[in-house]
């Protein structure tokens, strides 16, 4: 891999971008993830403004549930076949999907079971892509630049959230949300293009077995290994306990609780955006070495307390302050775990073990979405998110008493 001048010692987090096939892959996402960003504000407001609460519930139910179809399958085939491929052809075929949604959207022709089935097919293409992603960081860097690699990528993703929304709310108020669920269709075609330009690393592939039985060689490796599945198990019980409930509750909490619209909910979100930004280049400068199981945990209940405090907050500044600072412990706790990961699981394995991260921890997440869809109307949208996120902070708590954690490094 072609590598440049090096960085200075004083900026760790940017050591990544000494090598070309890194900057190639992270310019490619920063502009898609962009393009999501906006997408899921769009398609967030447009679902609760064409059928409500309880139906926009249903469209991030099959949205989940087409990624959980395809996730493991999607590990399987990029520990067997070149990653770089399978990520081009899942950015294609999210532009079909996508590029028709606006269409369809933009004639007036929308309604709710096409919005359904669009959606459903944008979360079938996610299931390939995300474990190939996950697989290709340590192909792109040299193995001491994992760190940085991981807080730039981490850079991209939160910088999308902060971007995104805010775009969405722009465009959409000026141009509706055809034009919104357009500019995502480019970003997937921009990133195709960078992604066939860059030449990754060969990695040795995993035998062929079938895939069923790769998945499964996948699911007794992870079973093995007490900080990976205890902690994947666990956040399948947080995410729908937490973040369920905020992806259906939010919109009808800025509109019933603060008195707000389209453009607060996307302030909101891009506030959460900075603060992750902020965590993860403080995690590519400090690269903890030390108790990172420990660390990220303690992180992760922080996160909870500052969930509850933000949706129960009777001012919107509050709220967003507290985004902010959630927003700096999952950048952080985030690009600790992917580290972990892509240092500890051998690298024949890592989309597996990504897949499988994927799958445990969003398993639970239709189920999350459809009972927040069905209490929806039950209690104040700040009183349902605020429980689980309490829940969740007594569970991670439970968690870090565990001896084996402390081990972690």
């Amino acid at each position: 891999m072609e590598q440049a001048a090096p960085l200075g010692s004083g900026f760790r987090a940017f050591h990544a971008f000494r090598s070309r096939e890194f900057r190639l892959v992270w310019s490619a996402q920063a502009v898609s993830l962009v393009g999501d960003a906006a997408f899921v504000t769009a398609l967030g407001w447009r679902a609760f403004t064409l059928a409500g609460s309880g139906r926009l519930g249903l469209v991030l139910v099959c949205q989940a549930l087409a990624m959980l179809a395809t996730v493991l399958i999607g590990g399987a085939l990029a520990d067997r076949f070149p990653r770089r491929t399978l990520m081009i052809v899942s950015d294609l075929a999210r532009l079909a999907a996508v590029g028709a949604l606006a269409g369809f959207d933009a004639s007036g022709r929308l309604g709710f079971p096409l919005l359904l089935v669009l959606a459903t097919l944008m979360g079938l293409g996610d299931g390939f892509f995300y474990p190939a992603f996950g697989g290709i960081v340590p192909l792109l860097v040299e193995p001491s630049a994992v760190p940085s690699a991981n807080a730039m990528i981490g850079v991209a993703r939160w910088s999308s959230i902060l971007i995104g929304p805010s775009l969405a709310a722009l465009v959409y108020g000026g141009a509706g949300s055809a034009t919104v669920f357009a500019l995502d269709a480019g970003s997937f075609l921009f990133s195709a293009a960078l992604l066939w330009a860059t030449r990754p690393r060969p990695v040795e592939p995993s035998a062929a077995e079938g895939t069923l039985r790769e998945i499964w060689a996948g699911v007794r490796y992870v079973s093995r290994v007490p900080w990976l599945w205890v902690t994947i198990t666990m956040f399948a019980l947080v995410l729908m306990l937490q973040f369920a409930p905020q992806q259906v509750l939010m919109p009808k909490l800025v509109a019933q609780h603060f008195h707000r619209g389209v453009a607060a909910y996307g302030l909101l979100t891009s506030l959460l955006g900075l603060g992750t930004v902020l965590g993860t280049l403080l995690f590519g400068q400090l690269q903890p070495r030390r108790r990172r199981g420990l660390l990220s945990y303690a992180i992760w209940v922080v996160n909870s307390l500052c969930i509850a405090g933000l949706v129960l907050s009777p001012w919107y500044e509050l709220a967003g302050v507290l985004a902010v600072a959630r927003g700096t412990c999952i950048g952080f706790s985030i690009a600790v775990w992917e580290t972990m990961l892509m240092e500890l699981v051998p690298e024949n394995m890592l989309s597996r073990v990504v897949s499988l991260d994927f799958f445990g921890s969003f398993g639970l997440m239709p189920l999350g979405l459809a009972l927040s869809a069905g209490i929806a109307g039950l209690a104040a949208p700040g009183t349902i998110i605020a429980a689980g996120a309490l829940v969740s902070a007594a569970l991670i708590a439970f968690v870090m008493t565990r001896p084996w954690l402390r081990e972690v490094d």
